[in-house]
């Protein structure tokens, strides 16, 4: 063990030419705040395939759940892990892999006690794990971004799985995958018919003000109404979720793309076509569940 600095070569800051705010330095204004920016036939085909393994797994295979949160969240993290290691941070693979998969069994079986645990005992592991192999500010930098990928995308990510074990947890899934959804779909339609007003043009030149306002109106009614329809939520308490969820969920998306952003990438993967990686993905649906879960409990005790 070591004392000083990690030894081991470290990757570039990025290979890949970005703008200064994170869109195409060779595209008009206009089309940076308000041209679609994407393969709009394969986000939707893609979108579809994903809503109906994820029906599929609520409602006809509800046993596959669980496997398909683990899977998602294991690609989530390694695209993060890739992602960081473009600003210069080597973290451990092995032990934040398997910290994930057993914060996955343990919330499943243990619930909120077994996440809690599981949780701490994944960034204990991590810790030593990286500190025997040297020690000093780099590998504190190392750690600090494992401690940040098991708790946005493993931690956050399992509160899907404590939904699901609750009394109609499918349901209540689908609840928290509606916010995030009817703020996608809306804030882009919204967005590109009417955006003129950027919300936040150093982090995300094309988020504007109405398609903020389209978010909110799709995400609150998608919400409210299947709440009402499917779980007998009382309206109030259903339009209050909706605006809670939107907020959060818009708070994901300019969250991740300040991160990608700060580290001079344009998505955070390839895998899913017409929208980047699976983190570009979920990274709304983060957010949602747990806020779901505790708005649920202060709610609707």
């Amino acid at each position: 063990m070591t004392t000083d600095s990690d030894p081991t070569p470290r990757p570039a800051a990025t290979t890949t030419v970005v703008a200064a705010d994170g869109a195409d330095a060779f595209a008009p204004e206009h089309a940076k705040r308000r041209g679609p920016g994407r393969n709009l036939p394969a986000a939707i085909a893609v979108g579809a395939v994903l809503g109906g393994v994820l029906l599929c797994s609520l409602f006809v295979v509800p046993q596959a759940f669980p496997v398909l949160v683990a899977i998602i969240v294991v690609l989530a993290v390694l695209e993060l892990t890739r992602a960081l290691a473009h600003g210069g941070l080597r973290i451990p693979a092995v032990p934040v892999l398997v910290g994930v998969i057993g914060m996955a069994i343990s919330t499943v079986v243990f619930d909120v006690q077994g996440l809690l645990i599981s949780t701490a005992v994944a960034v204990c592991v991590l810790i030593l794990w990286r500190v025997s192999e040297s020690m000093g500010l780099t590998a504190l930098r190392d750690v600090a971004g494992g401690v940040f990928a098991l708790s946005w995308v493993a931690f956050l990510g399992s509160f899907t799985l404590l939904l699901f074990g609750m009394e109609q947890g499918p349901l209540l899934v689908m609840l928290a995958v509606l916010g995030p959804v009817g703020n996608d779909i809306g804030g882009y339609v919204a967005g590109v018919l009417f955006g003129s007003h950027p919300m936040a043009p150093g982090i995300s030149p094309k988020k504007s003000w109405e398609g903020f306002a389209g978010s909110l109106i799709l995400g609150v009614a998608s919400v409210t109404t299947f709440g009402m329809l499917a779980l007998d939520v009382p309206w109030w308490a259903g339009a209050a979720l909706g605006v809670v969820l939107v907020v959060v969920s818009t708070c994901g998306d300019l969250s991740e793309s300040l991160l990608k952003r700060d580290l001079g990438i344009k998505d955070m993967g390839h895998l899913l076509p017409g929208h980047g990686g699976v983190l570009d993905r979920v990274d709304s649906i983060l957010l949602a569940a747990p806020t779901t879960y505790i708005m649920l409990e202060v709610l609707l005790p």
